[in-house]
């Protein structure tokens, strides 16, 4: 496991608080979200609500555009439809309550686990199983699970990856964003859940979902300061 480096970001209170208010609540001329991203967690009562949290649904497939990817159509055929029943058995075995930091949920995560045979199957690494959906692949599957189980799985795209400057190939960051959230006796999650609430954007809002907003948006200045 690759140990996590914390950006230090997230101990700057008025730009990590700064960051997370404009994600969340900053408008377009027209008075809808200037984000999209700002309604991934929340649309139609969000992807772990109980009726639907062990399937996929259209609603799923819309919150991903809403981070800007896709599955192309027979990938979200196959995804809704769920033939082969990978899909509801996977789901069905992952609880809607997981936590990341709770040690309980480690076997969720870890290789043979449900949540990591679900990114396997949608991702089919080294043709570990074949016939994943289309269009689907890593970052869209950490975006899917991270709509189903928004407590257990971060949301995790280039601009994360760059800014904790992870490996090309990371095959452990759960596992290693898990343990940071348990070191010094939750005082990564404790200081997320603080900047949560400074920012008052809602505590439906997780807190994996905030560390990710924080470095996208934090990363995403680095990178147009550097064009500049």
């Amino acid at each position: 496991m690759t140990a996590l480096w914390i950006p230090p970001v997230y101990e700057d209170t008025e730009a990590s608080v700064e960051l997370l208010r404009r994600y969340f609540t900053r408008q377009r001329a027209k008075g809808d979200a200037y984000y999209s991203g700002a309604h991934f967690e929340r649309l139609a009562g969000g992807g772990d609500r109980p009726e639907t949290a062990d399937r996929f649904t259209a609603d799923d497939l819309v919150a991903i555009t809403m981070l800007s990817v896709s599955v192309e159509p027979h990938g979200a055929v196959e995804l809704l439809t769920d033939p082969a029943g990978h899909w509801h058995r996977l789901l069905s075995a992952i609880p809607r309550d997981a936590r990341l930091e709770d040690p309980a949920c480690a076997p969720l995560i870890a290789p043979g686990g449900p949540a990591s045979e679900l990114w396997d199957r949608l991702v089919n690494p080294r043709g570990t199983h074949p016939g994943k959906p289309d269009g689907a692949g890593p970052v869209v599957a950490g975006k899917l699970l991270a709509r189903k189980r928004p407590h257990l799985v971060p949301v995790y795209d280039t601009r994360v990856k760059t800014l904790f400057r992870r490996p090309k190939v990371d095959h452990t960051f759960w596992s290693s964003l898990a343990g940071a959230l348990r070191a010094d006796g939750g005082a990564l999650r404790g200081r997320l859940a603080e900047l949560r609430a400074r920012a008052g954007i809602g505590e439906d809002i997780g807190v994996l979902r905030v560390l990710d907003v924080i470095a996208w948006m934090h990363q995403g200045e680095v990178e147009q300061a550097s064009a500049g």
